[in-house]
C-alpha cells in the first residue's frame, strides 16, 4: 500500500497520471465494452479513450439524440473508433431492462462494463419507480444492469479466454457513510434527508455492491472480475446540485482547478481498471490513483455487503413484479 497522494504507486502510476497513459500500449481491439454516463465527463473520456486502444464502446444515453451527439464530437477526434449508441435512463429500471435486452440482442460479446453514471447531492427526488434518485440512480441502476448482463459477460471470458471486467466508480465520499440508511423507508423519508449524506450511501454502496459481486463469481470460479474506485475530485457537472451558503460548488471548485485533477486525470483509474493486465486477476478491491487502496470499515463489511445485496435484489424483484 502507499499513501504520499502525488508519487506515483507500485502500478507505476499516481496522481497526475492520464487514461491515455495508463492505458498507452495496449490492444483493445478484440473488446467491447459498456461505459455508463459516457455523454459528458470523465464517462466520455472514458469511452474516448477505451475507443482509442481499439475497443468497441457502447453509449447508453437517455436519449438517442444526445448520445448521437457525443458519438459524433468523439468520431471527430478518432474517426475509425466503433462506437454504439443505445437508449438507457439508469435511475429506471424498466429502462436498465429495455437496454440490457436491445444491447444482448445485438452484440455477441461483452468484456467490460463500467458503472460510472451518476448525480451528486441533488433535492429530494423519486425515481419512477419510487425510490431516492441518487441510490436509484447511482446503486440500483448498475445493480440490476450488472446482473443482467453477467451471463453474457461470463460466457465471453469461457469462450475468449480473456477475463471479463465490472467497474463501480464510487468515491471518497463513501467515507460519510456508515450503511445504515441502507433500508427503502430511510432512504425515501423527505424529513431525513439530506443531499450529500444520500451521496454517499449511494457510493458506499458502489463499493459494497462491487465487493459482494465478487464474492460470488470467486465462489462459482467466474472468469469474471469485480472492482470499485474513487477517480479523484475533478470540476465536472456533477456538483451542479449543490449550494453553499449562496456559492455553488461550482464556482468554488473553478477557482480550485489547478489545484484538482483535469479529466483525462480523473478517468486515469477507471481506464487502468478496465485495460491493464497488472489488474486482470485483481477482484473485489477498491482503487485511487490506478492504484490499490483502503476504503472504510464499512465498505469492508461483508455482512452489510449482503444485506445491500439483499435489499437491492428484493427491491429490482419487486419493482419489476406484474410488469409486462
Amino acid at each position: 500500500m502507499w499513501s504520499w497522494p502525488w508519487s506515483k504507486g507500485p502500478s507505476g502510476f499516481g496522481y497526475f497520471s492520464t487514461a491515455e497513459e495508463v492505458s498507452q500500449g495496449i490492444d483493445a481491439s478484440n473488446l467491447t465494452a459498456i461505459v455508463t454516463g459516457a455523454t459528458n465527463g470523465i464517462g466520455k473520456e472514458t469511452a474516448r479513450v477505451l475507443a482509442l486502444r481499439g475497443a468497441k464502446v457502447i453509449i447508453p444515453a437517455r436519449t438517442l439524440e444526445s448520445g448521437l451527439k457525443v458519438k459524433e464530437s468523439l468520431l471527430e477526434q478518432h474517426p475509425d473508433s466503433n462506437f454504439q449508441v443505445l437508449e438507457m435512463d439508469t435511475s429506471s429500471l424498466d429502462s436498465v431492462r429495455n437496454f440490457a435486452k436491445s444491447f444482448s440482442s445485438s452484440n455477441k460479446h461483452l468484456n467490460i462494463l463500467i458503472n460510472n453514471a451518476g448525480i451528486m447531492a441533488c433535492p429530494f427526488q423519486l425515481s419512477r419507480d419510487g425510490v431516492e434518485l441518487q441510490f436509484a440512480t447511482n446503486h440500483l441502476g448498475h445493480f440490476l444492469l450488472a446482473n443482467m448482463l453477467l451471463e453474457k459477460m461470463k460466457s465471453t471470458a469461457k469462450q475468449t479466454g480473456i477475463k471479463g471486467r465490472i467497474i463501480n466508480v464510487s468515491s471518497t465520499a463513501h467515507r460519510r457513510s456508515n450503511g445504515s440508511r441502507f433500508d427503502l423507508e430511510k432512504l425515501n423519508d423527505q424529513s431525513r434527508y439530506k443531499p450529500f449524506a444520500a451521496y454517499a450511501d449511494s457510493k458506499l454502496a458502489n463499493i459494497l455492491h462491487a465487493n459482494e459481486l465478487s464474492r460470488h463469481l470467486q465462489e462459482e470460479g467466474s472468469l469474471v472480475t469485480a472492482n470499485s474506485l474513487h477517480p479523484g475530485v475533478i470540476p465536472t457537472n456533477i456538483v451542479r446540485y449543490i449550494d453553499l451558503g449562496g456559492a455553488t460548488v461550482s464556482a468554488l471548485l473553478a477557482l480550485a482547478k489547478p489545484f484538482l485533477k483535469n479529466i483525462p486525470q480523473g478517468a486515469a483509474t477507471t481506464c487502468y481498471l478496465a485495460l491493464h493486465p497488472n489488474v486482470k486477476d485483481v477482484s473485489g478491491k477498491y482503487f485511487h490513483n490506478s492504484n490499490e487502496t483502503l476504503p472504510t470499515k464499512y465498505a469492508r463489511d461483508m455482512d452489510l455487503a449482503k444485506n445491500l445485496w439483499n435489499i437491492s435484489q428484493n427491491l429490482v424483484n419487486k419493482i419489476g413484479s406484474g410488469r409486462k
